[in-house]
Formats: C-alpha cells, sequence, structure tokens
C-alpha cells in the first residue's frame, strides 16, 4: 500500500481490535463531508490476517454471543456485523434454525476474515514495527513516525501520524524455564504443529493447563489419536465450570469499563478477584462433562487411555532424543512420579503484549505508574492510560498514542476479550475528533 502522507491513524495490528477501528472509521468517513474524513492505514506483521489459527479445532464453538461481534453494540445497522456476514454467506436462515448464540470458532474466524478483506486497501501486511519515533512541529511532538520493517525483503517502512493506536494482541504465556520445541509447544501453534507430527510421534501426549484451551487440546488429541495415551496434567482438582450466569456476565458490559476504570485499587482487585471464574481457567460444563464420561466410559472397559492428573505440579521438564521426560508432584502427598511422553502441549494462557516494547523514542514522553513501596513486583513503569485508551503524555505532546489490549489493570477483564471491540472503536473516534486530540476538524 503507498504512502498517502501524514496520516490521521496508524494502527499497528490487525487484529479484532483495529478490524473494528478500520470498520468504525469507514462508517465515520461515510456520514462526514470529505474534508473532515480520517485518513488511516494499518501495518500487520502477518502476511496475512489470521486470529488463533492454532486452535479452529473441529467442532470448537465461541464462548461469546454472535451479537458481540466487530459492529453491533455500536452500529446494529451496520452491513459489516456477523448477521451480514451470514446474509452474504447465504446461511442466516440455518444460523437462525441452528438456535445458538455461539458459533463454530472456525465460522467465527471466516467472518472476521471476511471482514478484512472488505477493508484491504487500509492494511499492509507482513510488516513489523519496531519504534515509534516523535516528531516536532512549532516545539511540540504533534506527530509520530511509526517505523516498520517488511518481512520478506527488510524494507524500512515509515507512516507519519497524528494518532497511534497499538493493539497487539496477546502472545502465549509459559512457565518459568519451558522452552519451545519440536517435542514441546504452546497450544498456540496445535494444528500447524499436529499437521506435520510424524506418526511414531503420536503415541503420548501430555496437555499442562486447567482452562477451557487445555480441555479442548485434551479432548482433541484423544479424539484425533484414537489409540494413544492422553494425560491431563493441571493444579486444581478437576477442571472448573466457567460462570457464564446472566449476572456475572456484566461485567463484560461496557458500562462495567466505566465503573472500574474510576474504582479504587482495592475495588479493581477485588472485582477482578470476584470474576476469574467468567474466564480465565474454567471450562464450558459440557466440555467438562464430555471428558468426564470418556474417562468413566475407559474405566468400565479397562483401557484407560485419558488420565488426569489432578491436584499436580510440573517440577521439571527434560527433552529425550525420543521424547519427553516430565516429573511431576502430586500436591496433597508429596508424592513424585516421573512420566514420559512424546509431545508436551503447554496450554497456559496468553498476556498481553507489553506495549513499552512498541514505544521506542516515544517512550520518554508517556507518563507512567509510579512505584508502590508495599508492591515492589507491582506495576511500576507501566503506561498511564486515560479512560479512551489514550496514553498520558506530557504538556508538549499533542500527537496521540493509545493501547488497546494490554489495559485490564486499568479497565477491567474485557479488555482482551471481544466483548467491547465495537464500543471501543467508536470510543476512539470520538477521542480522535476531538479537537484537544490534536485533530483540526475540516482542515482541508
Amino acid at each position: 500500500m503507498a504512502s498517502i502522507g501524514i496520516q490521521d491513524i496508524v494502527g499497528v495490528g490487525f487484529g479484532p481490535s483495529n478490524l473494528a477501528l478500520a470498520i468504525a472509521v469507514e462508517e465515520h468517513n461515510a456520514q462526514v463531508p470529505a474534508r473532515d474524513a480520517l485518513r488511516v492505514s494499518f501495518l500487520e506483521r502477518q502476511a496475512n490476517f489470521g486470529w488463533h489459527r492454532g486452535m479452529l479445532l473441529e467442532g470448537a464453538t465461541m464462548q461469546v454471543s454472535y451479537l458481540k461481534d466487530l459492529v453491533t453494540l455500536r452500529n446494529p445497522a451496520s452491513g459489516f456485523s456477523f448477521l451480514s456476514f451470514l446474509h452474504e454467506q447465504e446461511r442466516l436462515v440455518d444460523f437462525i434454525n441452528h438456535k445458538t448464540q455461539f458459533p463454530l470458532r472456525q465460522e467465527f474466524h471466516d467472518y472476521l476474515a471476511w471482514a478484512a478483506r472488505r477493508l484491504d486497501h487500509l492494511v499492509d501486511y507482513d510488516l513489523r514495527v519496531v519504534d515509534l519515533r516523535p516528531v516536532l512541529a512549532d516545539g511540540e511532538i504533534a506527530l509520530v513516525d511509526v517505523v516498520a520493517v517488511r518481512g520478506d525483503t527488510g524494507e524500512t517502512v515509515i507512516r507519519r501520524a497524528r494518532n497511534v493506536v497499538l493493539a497487539v494482541g496477546l502472545e502465549p504465556k509459559l512457565p518459568a524455564g519451558i522452552n519451545l520445541g519440536e517435542r514441546v509447544w504452546h497450544n498456540n501453534d496445535l494444528l500447524a504443529r499436529v499437521a506435520s507430527l510424524p506418526p511414531a510421534t503420536r503415541d503420548r501426549f501430555v496437555v499442562v493447563g486447567a482452562g477451557q484451551s487445555a480441555a479442548e487440546v485434551t479432548e482433541f488429541l484423544h479424539t484425533r489419536y484414537p489409540t494413544a495415551q492422553v494425560v491431563a496434567l493441571f493444579a486444581r482438582y478437576g477442571y472448573s465450570p466457567a460462570d457464564n450466569s446472566a449476572f456475572a456476565n456484566q461485567i463484560f458490559d461496557p458500562s462495567a469499563v466505566d465503573d472500574f476504570y474510576t474504582a479504587p485499587p482495592a475495588v479493581k482487585d477485588m472485582l477482578g478477584a470476584y470474576h476469574r471464574s467468567t474466564n480465565y481457567s474454567v471450562v464450558d460444563i459440557d466440555l467438562i462433562d464430555e471428558l468426564y464420561r470418556r474417562v468413566y466410559q475407559e474405566k468400565v472397559h479397562g483401557q484407560e487411555r485419558l488420565r488426569m492428573m489432578r491436584a499436580s505440579r510440573l517440577l521439571d521438564l527434560r527433552t529425550l532424543a525420543d521424547g519427553v521426560c516430565l516429573d511431576v508432584e502430586f500436591l496433597p502427598t508429596g508424592t513424585r512420579e516421573t512420566i514420559e511422553s512424546d509431545i508436551v502441549v503447554f496450554a497456559t494462557g496468553y498476556r498481553s503484549r507489553d506495549p513499552r516494547l512498541l514505544l521506542g523514542a516515544m517512550a520518554e514522553h508517556c507518563e507512567t505508574d509510579p512505584a508502590d513501596p508495599s508492591d515492589p513486583h507491582g506495576p511500576a513503569g507501566r503506561p498511564r492510560i486515560g479512560r479512551d485508551y489514550r496514553l498520558h503524555t506530557g504538556s508538549g505532546t499533542s500527537a496521540g498514542v493509545y493501547v488497546l489490549g494490554a489495559t485490564e489493570h486499568s479497565h477491567g477483564i474485557s479488555s482482551t476479550l471481544l466483548s467491547n471491540v465495537a464500543v471501543r472503536a467508536g470510543e476512539l473516534i470520538q477521542s480522535i475528533t476531538r479537537p484537544a486530540s490534536g485533530l483540526l476538524v475540516g482542515r482541508r
């Protein structure tokens, strides 16, 4: 995509958050005079659009309603809705007859890819952003140069912007000391890894983790390899069901973001602890029941392929020439056991990518949280983020830098989820088009 001069917004990353923003920009531009239209472009490090491709398991469904798509909560009449996608695919009536709020994960990925293709003119793929450089105008930082490197050629690409939106998604989280390799995986790459798995390494699997992804991986491997032994290893006594009750789910409402942002730190900690069971280390009850059914059925038939190593923790992992050796402790008694496996899959979750790694030269102009003497391991040095997701900057800066996703500490548990991407995109447009943001509406 050729440069078209100074951009009003340069988005870093093109996952659901910035995809929703791109749609909001398109719909905003369709409603304002041409002179007030926003100039935007997005830079994505992947070679093409993709969203958790490694976990598009057959039969896996979304854990969020299709109505929490890229647009509906902001603009129910949008042509970019999931229902518009179904209509174009001639599956709308079939979906209605299906009587579900939760589409297949593969189908929702297809929806996201469909929306992304319609916005190809706004995004440049295979570009990895390496720096944000402040640009002075009349003694203040009015612009930011977004510096990226093209993956296939090493070419440096620079986009100059009045506002930058960082939405770089999540990265796999692993226990300390664990390194990925040929026989040690994270579930993020599951399908690609399985596709290249030699037949000789399909007899024994260990899955580490207690959440939805861990349970899905366990079920997937147990089904795909009908003669393999599959061990599920986790510190809980059993999988815990997700709390998806109506009242608890209000923690994902747009209004809950306002409540959380203005709450004192102690209340934020309390709410986060109370409602972790809506999202973290929990499993859909139907999947729990299915895995238990399989365990019990195998006991009845005297052939136990699926083993639950509950209330246990991994002490050590050693890669051998023909497999992986794991030392495991049963926590109630301290008893230790060594097991061998062909493959170990860590389904141990994700964490937000640290926005500080991308701020580059802009970092010194962004305000940070002070050190907390009572919490030496706390968030000292973490960028301060406004309710509109804009980083707090010094008085000599009018350019805006916004962060999406890495805001659970400030904006609540929905920050990394799909629940509020549509509403949040509208909030960003409002923030960026306010005169105080540095954008001169009607300047052309």
